[in-house]
């Protein structure tokens, strides 16, 4: 087995089934398997699905434990030389998953690898590429619409969208990643529940000798925002999952620049929570 994709789902049964739908068609007459884990979703409707998609792995938790446990739960059942971690909130849109394969095998130090994504209105979204989060770019992010078109941003803004480029971060809605580094690097660290877990494991592939690449001649829709409800849960989850990024590289060998985005990061969720009322 070549790959296998792995998918969590979450009370998205519409999306999921464009999802797979989109897997049938693009990688016909490749040597895959495809994992769904439903995460305990409250909508039972996914097992639906499960006739419509009878070559589909379905695992049912009993529990939402969190994005990275079900991840790392499904991965465990997995038999493909590469794993790739899909969002159930994307689709597929060309025959590119042979060429894919291809590059990572070609990269003997390769790590993970991303595509370039666009939302419905075909608008790109920058976090297909991004930088590991410091005191400068995250500043940027956070209090900034300042986007540097050449120089290395957080948003990579740097490298040209349809470019192939070595990366330090990429999305976990698209991540490709051989099996056993995987498993060598421990996988998703399970402390975060949901944000943040994908830069957590770019960067322990950067830690430990590996490449990250982005890859912008294949592309990805991505309903993103369609399957989050942007309330105080979501903010807590997302802001609290940076602190756990910080806490966890930060703390102990750059306390000036722990300092400056723990101060940061708590004055922004206190701007986003006033937002929502």
């Amino acid at each position: 087995m070549k790959l296998s994709i792995i998918i969590v789902n979450y009370n998205v049964t519409g999306l999921l089934r464009n999802c797979l739908q989109s897997i049938r068609k693009y990688t016909e007459g490749e040597n895959y398997e495809v994992i769904v884990i439903d995460n305990a979703s409250t909508d039972a409707s996914w097992s639906d699905l499960i006739p419509e998609f009878p070559a589909v792995h379905f695992i049912s938790s009993a529990h939402n434990e969190g994005f990275a446990v079900a991840n790392n739960k499904a991965i465990k059942t997995a038999s493909g030389d590469y794993v790739l971690l899909l969002n159930p909130d994307t689709e597929l849109e060309g025959f590119y998953m042979k060429e894919l394969l291809e590059f990572a095998d070609s990269k003997p130090d390769f790590g993970c690898l991303g595509v370039r994504m666009h939302d419905a209105q075909g608008n790109f979204l920058p976090e297909s590429k991004r930088s590991v989060p410091d005191m400068f770019n995250s500043f940027e992010k956070l209090f900034t619409n300042f986007k540097r078109s050449s120089s290395k941003s957080y948003y990579r803004s740097d490298i040209d969208e349809t470019a192939i480029a070595e990366v330090e971060v990429v999305t976990g809605a698209f991540l490709l990643i051989k099996r056993d580094v995987y498993h060598k690097i421990g996988g998703l660290d399970e402390t975060y529940f949901m944000y943040g877990e994908d830069i957590d494991l770019c960067y322990t592939l950067l830690k430990n000798g590996y490449k990250n690449y982005y890859y912008g001649k294949a592309s990805l829709l991505h309903h993103k925002g369609e399957s989050t409800v942007k309330d105080e849960v979501y903010l807590d989850r997302f802001y609290g999952a940076m602190q756990i990024f910080i806490d966890k590289y930060y703390k102990e060998s750059k306390p000036m620049q722990y300092s400056f985005l723990k101060a940061g990061l708590k004055l922004r969720h206190k701007i986003e929570k006033i937002k929502l009322k």
